[in-house]
């Protein structure tokens, strides 16, 4: 009864944190402006199956897409096993659903085990793919001392966690052999079987290090749960609303802000009365909260993978932009928004904003808005939504845009085209 007590409360005081955390993170999502992202419900679903669930986008990069349908895969699935844990712990019971399945806990078993050593494979090889390897995708001036830690430390939790896991069979695998205490015959243990002779003979010392697993891997995923909030592996539970919401309209369309079209259908009509007569929206985003939700969805769904940013142009050429500092310098500054709230209430001005403080003009006028980016993530995360904001703001709130656009801004407006030279003298050229 003690150690189902202790278990009990631990599971409540994880759940209860997992939550906090997440409600926090749900409201600074909710601080974005408003976004209309409910339309075509068929197709969205759609999308979801096919790039959250069926991870379509990964394969453009084929060893790295078989390494993580290894951990994603096992992932999901050992999570039957996890829930057979939390049980056995709440109740005092071993092994519940043993007796009901029958011959398909033996499958299941096996099938974890195997799931567990591609997991535990595939973990190695990211490892050696960021530590030893270093590849160039997982380097960059955001790459810092924390983004590269918080890799590691997630494939090494993943790694104890799976080892503890095949070593708790291997010793409940000897015990069953043993016939000892209420370990029942039951499972198919085609690994930890292998593992079995490393173990202690003795019951005693079987039965400590079949208990020490248990405890350490329940309690550790419950952990690994709550490190979840302040990682990029938080991805694992955003991709799929991320992709539910992606943006449906073709690459390349941008959005009328419907504060320039209210104008412009009031100067063509004087009767036209806007919907909204209140204080006028700010033109683009200086701020976090002047982009939409959406926008800082995508921020906390970052997985840091670097796709985006090397398949850049302006990156690949020595320009300062990277789409992967971009989401996540808008996920950091949200969070500090988030967390001044927390502090000083919602009102707390820190004098502080996205553009400037986060990233610089410099990085902005680098895009060449090809959507490269786009294309690359994953998770239909869009950089470039974020980017053309904020030059919209520089551009209509600052008319601080570089001397070559405002020249093509005078041209447009004068002569109705980008270049220097009036219409009249557009096609000089031919009579030469």
């Amino acid at each position: 009864m003690i150690a189902q007590l202790i278990f009990i409360i631990i599971l409540a005081v994880a759940v209860y944190f997992f939550g906090k955390n997440v409600s926090k993170i749900r409201r600074n999502i909710l601080l974005g402006k408003d976004t209309d992202r409910n339309d075509q419900l068929a197709l969205r679903w759609k999308v979801m199956a096919k790039i959250a669930l069926g991870q379509t986008k990964m394969v453009k990069r084929p060893v790295a897409a078989v390494m993580h349908f290894f951990i994603y895969i096992g992932f999901i699935i050992i999570n039957l096993e996890v829930l057979e844990i939390m049980i056995d712990g709440i109740f005092g019971s071993h092994r519940i659903f043993a007796h009901p399945l029958g011959g398909l806990y033996g499958f299941l078993i096996g099938g974890f085990e195997m799931l567990a050593v591609l997991v535990l494979t595939a973990c190695i090889v990211f490892l050696c793919r960021r530590n030893v390897v270093h590849l160039k995708r997982f380097t960059g001036t955001e790459m810092t001392q924390w983004p590269k830690s918080d890799a590691n430390y997630i494939l090494i939790t993943e790694i104890l966690l799976m080892t503890a896991f095949l070593t708790m069979n291997a010793a409940d695998y000897k015990l069953q052999l043993l016939h000892f205490g209420h370990y029942i015959t039951a499972g198919s243990f085609p690994v930890s079987s292998l593992l079995a002779p490393l173990l202690p003979g003795s019951a005693s010392a079987l039965v400590i290090t079949e208990r020490v697993c248990w405890w350490f891997h329940i309690v550790g995923i419950l952990c690994f749960l709550n490190y979840l909030p302040y990682s990029k592996h938080f991805h694992i539970l955003l991709a799929f609303p991320n992709t539910y919401y992606s943006n449906l309209n073709p690459k390349g369309k941008f959005t009328n802000m419907a504060s320039v079209t209210n104008e412009v259908k009031a100067m063509l009509d004087p009767s036209f009365v806007p919907e909204n007569n209140g204080e006028p929206a700010r033109f683009g985003a200086k701020d976090v909260t002047d982009l939409t939700w959406k926008n800082l969805m995508e921020a906390y769904t970052c997985t840091e993978c670097g796709r985006c940013t090397s398949v850049c142009p302006a990156n690949i050429t020595g320009k300062l932009l990277s789409p992967r500092k971009i989401m996540m310098d808008t996920r950091d500054r949200i969070t500090e928004v988030g967390n001044n709230i927390d502090k000083h209430g919602k009102d707390h001005q820190d004098n502080k904003s996205l553009l400037d403080n986060y990233i610089t003009r410099e990085e902005l006028w680098a895009c060449t808005s090809c959507n490269a980016c786009v294309e690359a993530c994953p998770v239909n995360i869009n950089p470039l939504e974020i980017i053309t904001e904020m030059r919209r703001y520089i551009v209509m709130e600052e008319s601080q845009a570089p001397a070559s656009l405002n020249n093509m801004f005078g041209n447009v407006e004068n002569n109705g085209a980008p270049w220097k030279y009036s219409q009249a003298d557009r096609f000089n050229w031919a009579e030469e």
